[in-house]
């Protein structure tokens, strides 16, 4: 996914396929443009802190599943935003630069791979439904004229490759820091890289 919509910035074809959905979606059929994708993009994470309040838990505790959350967070914003830096491929709306990938629908996967593995032991179904809520915003961004197709896939792609990539590294970073596994009973802390505006840095990271 991500190679497509990396291939798709600088190929012809794949250019004139992104031309022609968006005149489909949007200058052939002009509507009022929605902010929904705004949220949407959170509600499959969201959904994995509301079925554990309701006593339906999955693979992790809170301490550890929120840990990994914002691990693949780093991960899928600061890959978007450096790549978004060095292409600078201009948004269908023509409004900025900042089109490829597109962020709302890394987040958006991210999330859901997050729901899915977190359920994939309980039910299939939760990831289903997670994986629904992503593609449902990745279609909004187009809806919105705010992003190509490929942007979008590449977005996904994105989302989901920091989502598995923070469940492979979190366990190690627990060894590293001196604590195999974490219970209910002390904080968990954590220093994780981050990138934001151009800028690399460590986060230093308590949850109780």
């Amino acid at each position: 996914m991500i190679a497509y919509g990396a291939t798709a910035v600088h190929n012809g074809t794949l250019q004139k396929f992104n031309g022609s959905l968006k005149e489909q979606v949007w200058e052939d059929n002009r509507h009022s443009k929605t902010h929904i994708d705004n949220f949407l993009m959170f509600s499959p994470a969201l959904a994995v802190y509301g079925l554990n309040a309701l006593g339906i838990h999955g693979q992790h505790n809170f301490k550890d599943r929120t840990m990994i959350y914002l691990l693949a967070n780093v991960f899928a914003q600061g890959t978007v935003f450096s790549v978004k830096g060095w292409t600078h491929e201009l948004r269908p709306d023509g409004s900025d630069r900042m089109s490829f990938p597109s962020g709302h629908t890394a987040e958006a996967f991210a999330s859901a791979e997050f729901m899915r593995l977190e359920y994939k032991d309980v039910s299939p179904w939760y990831g289903v439904a997670g994986y629904a809520l992503a593609t449902a915003t990745g279609a909004l961004r187009m809806y919105n004229n705010a992003h190509w197709f490929s942007d979008v896939v590449a977005g996904a792609g994105v989302g989901i490759a920091s989502t598995r990539l923070a469940y492979w590294l979190y366990p190690k970073m627990q060894h590293w820091f001196g604590k195999k596994e974490t219970d209910e009973r002390g904080p968990v802390t954590m220093l994780t890289p981050t990138y934001q505006n151009g800028a690399v840095g460590l986060s230093y990271i308590k949850v109780f």
